[in-house]
């Protein structure tokens, strides 16, 4: 099995009230509530974080795409996965992803994706997640009803553009383009892997089987809900006549690892209930509007993970409720080792998305229950699914072979900026103005 290692991103510093006294965490979040400064720290964490889980084993390190909101600061992960692409070196950078229908031409996502796997010498997966409605329709202004057509005619447009070595004219319904010859081009041949996250919308499944992708089920409420979902897609994958090869699938589970199943509910629960009290508390006006999901969903019985009774049942847990009822995996690495096998089987994923860092969590504590499961989880999780070949992996540039950074210069005479201060400060004892250098790199 692969595991790989899910930032959310998410803002860390919501008032204790703040499900109580505002609406929503998503599209019309008070912007008085955000701290550029405090945000200049958290970015920095997070992409330590993330490296982290490259140097300690995990094969992979994803980010996802999300707008106007509090829950995940990502409105460009091409951001993120670039800067990761100079400081980690054998992790698949995951991206998930980018929403297609918010992409206009849609053929910009496919020159950065193919930069980003140029740049990380073959490391990338790229996501094409439908988007959540409150990204889509309300963020960006698309039209619920002709989303998934839009989706689709940039998903063709995307692949051709990878895949057609000659220039090419696209005319589509909603993007029309003379010339099409993107530069640069993937490293990966015919293209990057294609994962496909969603939320439950059940005509996905089939459209991800008859592509030959992978379908990534993007859950909060844990993996005994999870189940139903995940066999409704095998079930489509078997009626389809496809090999249900284990790594068609992806699953985003919450982990908890301490000393002891104590100490764990002591470090992360605070951490838990403020990602389950506030970076979920989403108006309902905004997680389903009419013509978002097909009849064939709503046909399901299948309920929005975002609407009110989602949420409302997500509020207030106590830790017993969360590890009970399958919300976090948690306790001692012996305990978390079985929980997950556990996942794995019941739900046949072979890539397993853990969420390490949720909530409030701090940098050190992140660190924590990434290095332990590091170190005694994740080693054992490996080796599951070994009988089976997983298809939809990176195929990397060989190490020896891929370009590394080289070391930072260093500057003859000093700092070109002095060590400190910007405007008006010392450089090699003269003083200089704003912008300027003296004695510095040439």
């Amino acid at each position: 099995m692969k595991l790989h290692w899910f930032h959310l991103a998410p803002w860390q510093h919501l008032p204790k009230d703040f499900n109580e006294t505002y609406r929503s965490v998503w599209v019309d979040v008070p912007s008085h509530l955000f701290n550029p400064v405090q945000a200049n720290h958290h970015y920095n964490d997070f992409l330590d974080e993330l490296e982290l889980a490259d140097q300690v084993g995990f094969d992979g390190i994803c980010v996802n795409e999300h707008h106007q909101n509090a829950y995940g600061l990502m409105p460009s992960p091409n951001l993120m996965a670039a800067a990761l692409t100079r400081r980690t070196q054998n992790a698949a950078i995951v991206v998930l992803g980018n929403s297609i229908a918010l992409y206009n031409p849609p053929v910009r996502i496919a020159e950065e994706f193919a930069m980003l796997d140029c740049m990380s010498g073959g490391r990338l997966v790229a996501g094409f997640p439908v988007g959540t409605p409150m990204d889509t329709c309300f963020g960006y202004g698309q039209v619920p009803a002709t989303l998934r057509e839009k989706y689709d005619e940039g998903y063709e447009l995307i692949m051709q553009a990878w895949t057609r070595p000659e220039p090419f004219t696209f005319n589509g319904k909603y993007t029309q383009l003379r010339y099409v010859n993107i530069w640069p081009r993937p490293v990966q041949q015919p293209h990057p892997p294609v994962w496909v996250p969603g939320g439950g919308s059940i005509e996905t499944w089939e459209w991800v089987a008859k592509r030959n992708h992978v379908y990534c089920y993007l859950s909060y409420s844990g993996y005994k809900r999870g189940k139903s979902l995940l066999d409704g897609y095998w079930e489509t994958v078997a009626r389809l006549g496809i090999e249900p090869n284990p790594y068609r699938a992806g699953f985003l589970q919450l982990v908890a690892v301490s000393e002891s199943d104590a100490q764990a509910e002591a470090d992360y629960y605070e951490h838990a209930k403020y990602f389950y009290d506030n970076c979920l508390h989403i108006y309902e006006g905004y997680a389903d509007p009419p013509g978002y999901r097909t009849q064939a969903t709503l046909s399901k019985g299948l309920v929005s993970q975002h609407g009110k009774a989602a949420t409302q049942a997500r509020k207030n847990l106590t830790w017993k409720d969360l590890v009970e009822g399958g919300y976090v995996v948690a306790g001692s690495p012996e305990s978390v080792r079985q929980q997950l096998t556990d996942v794995a089987k019941t739900l046949r994923v072979g890539h397993l998305m853990t969420l390490l860092q949720f909530g409030s969590m701090p940098k050190h504590l992140a660190n924590k229950n990434t290095e332990l499961f590091g170190r005694e989880v994740l080693p054992h999780l490996q080796t599951l699914w070994s009988e089976w070949e997983d298809h939809w992996y990176p195929k990397m540039i060989p190490t020896t072979d891929r370009a590394q950074p080289a070391p930072l210069p260093t500057a003859t005479n000093g700092p070109a900026n002095g060590g400190a201060g910007t405007t008006g400060h010392q450089t090699n004892g003269h003083a200089t103005t704003s912008g300027a250098q003296t004695g510095g790199v040439r």
